[in-house]
């Protein structure tokens, strides 16, 4: 008899136990979706990111030209308008998923996900070590998935509480409006320094290339724009500093909502034991939500509102996402296993109370 198998997951009850045989099959219907994919991509997915290359491009220097005049308010609230969708959009929908490699096929430099590096703080480098590699591989496993909390917020019962938490309510919000400098130093794990399981010499190693990036974004937004900006320097400072925290707040917002929402499961690191192809595409379902919105807000969220899928297929272009999102909805129905989507309004009401009742010493 093929019974369900006994992996030791912090279970949710509308999830069901699916057997070796289930999974196999599970595993086969979701590889067979993304072959559907990968056979269609061409030249309308590369006319696509060019086109949103272009708009990040324009919107960016049409916002910079705008606060030149930011002495007028209209100006500054247009410019600064227009900086912020920039980067949001430079984050989201290029950066992000331009170094996942869902565009490497189209051999453009520009294009190519090891060589491409984003307009943040973080560099590019440990980008694609802690998210891509170590976030994708260890989806929600409790001590080797650092995306959980980022190692300043307790978010799931199965997290050690310890009397910090108490102010994360309160500390969560700069976090929050800082994200971009939260992701920047989260590869650098200052924690292993501070408890000597990391020498000084092997920080200022890890810290050099984080030290120039850095430099490099600091210069451009607060020095070198307002410098040539001439009168309207402070003006061009302010829009830079609101255009960057627009993009914080969103990033935050959208990440935070498609991995740490009611549903969402974390997993003991017993799960690796001869994880199976299906067992880690259940486990991504598991441990990722969904938004429901409009095109154009799937667009602005880089298309991680559709976190399952993305966790399903990082390297597909992420602009796919919404048509492959039924079908991987359908299959998550036939083999009983929760399909978390909901809009970002309810999405974000559930994470605002795991911040809030975790920083207490709950147990479930």
């Amino acid at each position: 008899m093929n019974m369900p198998l006994k992996v030791q997951y912090f279970k949710n009850p509308k999830n069901r136990e699916l057997t070796q045989q289930e999974l196999d099959a599970l595993a086969t219907e979701l590889d067979a979706i993304k072959q559907e994919v990968l056979d269609d991509l061409g030249e309308k997915d590369a006319r696509y990111i060019r086109r949103v290359y272009s708009v990040i491009r324009y919107s960016s220097m049409l916002g910079r030209a705008c606060l030149f005049a930011g002495w007028f308010p209209p100006a500054w609230l247009l410019g600064t308008g227009l900086l912020g969708f920039a980067k949001i959009m430079e984050n989201m929908e290029l950066g992000h998923n331009v170094m996942h490699g869902q565009y490497d096929w189209m051999n453009d430099p520009k294009f190519n996900g090891q060589q491409y590096e984003w307009d943040t703080v973080g560099t590019s480098d440990n980008w694609r070590q802690t998210h891509n590699y170590r976030h994708h591989t260890f989806t929600n496993i409790k001590g080797m998935d650092d995306d959980i909390g980022y190692g300043l917020l307790r978010l799931f019962p199965e997290q050690r509480w310890k009397p910090g938490f108490l102010f994360q309510p309160v500390y969560s919000i700069p976090f929050c409006l800082l994200f971009q400098w939260g992701v920047a130093v989260q590869n650098l794990e200052i924690g292993l320094l501070l408890y000597k399981r990391k020498t000084m010499a092997e920080f200022i190693q890890q810290w050099k290339p984080a030290q120039k990036k850095i430099a490099k974004q600091l210069f451009k937004d607060y020095v070198f724009f307002p410098l040539i900006a001439g009168p309207a320097a402070f003006p061009v400072f302010a829009g830079n500093v609101v255009a960057n925290g627009l993009r914080n707040i969103w990033t935050f917002s959208i990440i935070f909502c498609g991995h740490f929402t009611k549903d969402v499961e974390v997993f003991p690191k017993s799960v690796l034991n001869n994880e199976s192809r299906g067992h880690w595409y259940m486990r991504q379902i598991r441990g990722s939500s969904n938004l429901t919105g409009s095109e154009a807000f799937h667009i602005l969220t880089g298309h991680l509102s559709h976190q399952i899928e993305h966790h399903l297929f990082p390297d597909i272009p992420a602009r796919r996402y919404r048509k492959m999102a039924p079908k991987v909805e359908a299959v998550c129905r036939k083999y009983g296993i929760n399909y978390n989507n909901a809009s970002l309004v309810r999405q974000y009401g559930q994470v605002l109370g795991r911040i809030i009742k975790y920083a207490l010493p709950f147990k479930k």
